[in-house]
């Protein structure tokens, strides 16, 4: 069931979380209360139903505060959010909750559970340990308070992120090297004849990546990196002083080898071995990358690569040596031609069918509203809202969010996931369809990878449903889609030039494709300084000095620092759950490019292939362990041959 959205305001916000606390506090003292014996059905199933009225007030609660319009709307989501979280973090800090589970844990009914109820057992046991049940009442009383503080600085880093407003002023010979229509996009500014180049990725990527003037490059990109600054600095550095000293509560060596017990990595160790092993190659690779692109700016007086340099020599590469002008690609990559390629990709793997909803009774007028249901059937399998363009106060980056989650229901029915997508591209004008850079049609297949790990699902208890599962796998299901955008026999079925209908020219595809891992080596050893500036930060033991972490985690990407910025305070994964796990995108990748190796065995679109993925990977969520799922699709233990080769590393 979808929500409708358009009668949303700050008390309706407000209204949502009073409500779903009410009823969960009422199903909790029912729990709670002295049972004898103690069962299945009067202790675990009630904390199933407690779930399902948290996550229902996400979507027309906290979520408003990643995309309403209005501000006082987003303001009253973003208090409900904290407040939710704080109440979500107060219950397994229950004493008597604490008793009740632990009492059924020990029953001969437990002992005889299977499958995903024996699982719930044993994640609530492990929860309300980790909750500090087996610390003194004093470190208990100590954690249950840095936890609550720790959601407080969460939410304000967030918030602060999606409220910031910055941009440069340019005249219109500034932008020489863009195209006429991001000029004639771009907002008005103070002065006559200015305009405005914003924080919004429509505006930031593209002058990064092909104005010519680099003192003005080098100007937005200090701007971006030094977003929310002031304001999330110090928010950063409480919150990992908060996390060391939460994982000291518990005896651990660091807030990173708190967090990562329940990953499929479970130390930083494993992951400070898996960079160390990529490293040497990959700097090899980047060096000589890095060599190529100074001898290209070289020829416009430049000595060196800069931060602001590397993407527009980068494009200017692309351009000169395969002859591929992101400009010229964007002509065959208009919004809905993709939309409708991703759709008919995925329903050829999946076996699946998608519909636009004509009403989406949405948040704002620009989202639509999709149905998917299972080829030749008539019944919603699930629905997504896809929420593409930049408004002022809306989430800034790219992401899927989970609204409604798949469940089993009491009569036998299945109870249908609502999910939605959320990005920042340029949005369509009268005359001119959102055109995308391949980038950014790469980054609505990742997305979408999230979106069908959601919906797909056909797990029966809600803890386990949809894309909850290990931290450092969720990431795979999403990058196993990028690599249908680099499919000659993919791409050429719905790219079209947005104003002849031609399809993408067979030669424009292969220039394309051969690009792909062009500076790869750079790119990746980018991944490498994210990940290790989250775990200089989380894998320290002692206080952790911000600047140093920063610095010392650039240089791995071989570029000169950027002085004067903190882009850590603009990072929102630090505060946005991947903490002590951002290491997962690159993790991840390995078994998204181990899983895609089948597809490529037996055909990229070959259903058999898409069905036992579906079933085995998407479909199962959290009721087992990833490497479990990995081991079902792949018939085999995982490896990292797939990843190596694709990284030039083989």
């Amino acid at each position: 069931m979808v929500h409708d959205y358009t009668s949303i305001d700050a008390a309706s916000v407000t209204a949502v979380a009073d409500r779903a606390i009410g009823d969960a506090e009422a199903l909790i003292d029912a729990i709670v209360a002295p049972a004898e014996p103690r069962t299945f059905v009067n202790t675990m199933r009630p904390l199933e139903q407690v779930a399902t009225l948290m996550t229902d007030a996400y979507g027309p609660g906290a979520f408003m505060a990643r995309v309403h319009p209005d501000p006082a709307v987003r303001a009253s989501a973003v208090e409900v959010e904290e407040r939710l979280a704080k109440w979500g973090n107060d219950l397994v800090f229950r004493r008597d909750l604490y008793t009740a589970v632990n009492e059924f844990s020990t029953t001969p009914e437990a002992a005889a559970l299977t499958g995903t109820a024996a699982r719930l057992v044993a994640f609530w046991l492990r929860d309300l340990r980790r909750a500090g049940h087996e610390l003194d009442d004093d470190d208990r009383t100590s954690l249950q308070s840095l936890n609550q503080r720790l959601i407080e600085l969460q939410v304000a880093f967030g918030n602060n992120l999606d409220e910031w407003e910055d941009f440069i002023e340019v005249m219109p010979e500034d932008l020489d090297g863009l195209p006429d229509d991001y000029m004639r996009r771009l907002g008005p500014g103070s002065g006559e004849g200015t305009r405005r180049v914003t924080m919004d990725y429509p505006d930031y990527m593209p002058f990064m990546q092909q104005a010519r003037r680099r003192d003005l490059r080098q100007g937005l990109q200090f701007k971006f990196w030094n977003r929310a600054v002031d304001q999330n600095r110090p928010l950063l550095a409480e919150a990992v002083e908060i996390r060391g000293r939460i994982a000291a509560l518990f005896g651990d060596p660091t807030w990173a080898h708190h967090a990562m017990e329940v990953k499929m990595a479970k130390n930083p160790e494993t992951v400070e071995a898996f960079y160390t092993g990529l490293v040497p190659g990959l700097r090899h690779k980047a060096e000589a990358e890095l060599a190529v692109l100074t001898d290209l700016a070289g020829r416009d007086g430049a000595t060196r690569i800069e931060p602001w340099d590397w993407t527009y020599y980068d494009n200017e590469q692309r351009r000169h040596d395969y002859g591929v002008d992101p400009n010229e690609v964007a002509e065959y990559f208009s919004l809905e031609f993709v939309l409708d390629g991703m759709f008919a990709v995925t329903g050829e793997v999946f076996g699946l069918e998608y519909r636009r909803v004509p009403d989406a009774s949405a948040w704002h007028p620009d989202v639509t509203l999709y149905e998917i249901r299972n080829a030749g059937s008539s019944t919603p399998l699930a629905y997504f809202y896809a929420d593409l363009f930049p408004r002022e106060g809306k989430y800034g980056h790219a992401a899927a969010f989970p609204l409604t989650y798949g469940q089993a229901l009491p009569d036998g029915g299945y109870r249908t996931p609502v999910a939605a997508i959320v990005a920042n591209f340029t949005k369509p004008t009268a005359d001119r369809p959102s055109l995308l850079k391949h980038g950014e049609a790469f980054t609505l297949f990742h997305e979408f990878g999230h979106i069908l790990h959601f919906c797909l699902t056909t797990v029966d208890l809600i803890r386990f449903s949809g894309f909850d599962t290990e931290w450092d796998f969720v990431e795979a299901p999403s990058q196993i889609m990028e690599h249908w955008m680099w499919r000659p026999e993919v791409l050429q079925r719905f790219a079209r030039h947005h104003e002849t209908g031609e399809p993408i020219p067979a030669d424009l595809v292969g220039r394309l494709v051969a690009a792909r891992d062009l500076n790869i080596g750079l790119a990746t050893m980018r991944q490498i300084f994210l990940g290790r500036l989250d775990l200089l930060l989380h894998a320290a033991s002692g206080p952790v000095d911000l600047d140093a972490a920063y610095r010392e985690s650039y240089r791995d990407t071989l570029l000169p620092f950027h002085e004067g910025t903190f882009f850590p305070a603009s990072f929102g994964h630090l505060m946005g759950g991947y903490d002590a796990g951002y290491y997962g995108y690159l993790w991840a990748k390995v078994y998204g490019d181990d899983m895609f190796s089948v597809f490529e065995e037996a055909g990229v679109t070959d259903p058999g292939v898409g069905g036992r993925y579906r079933r085995e990977v998407l479909a199962t969520g959290g009721s087992r362990d990833a490497i479990d799922h990995l081991r079902a699709f792949l018939g085999r233990e995982p490896n990292s041959e797939a990843f190596l080769r694709n990284l030039g590393l083989g």
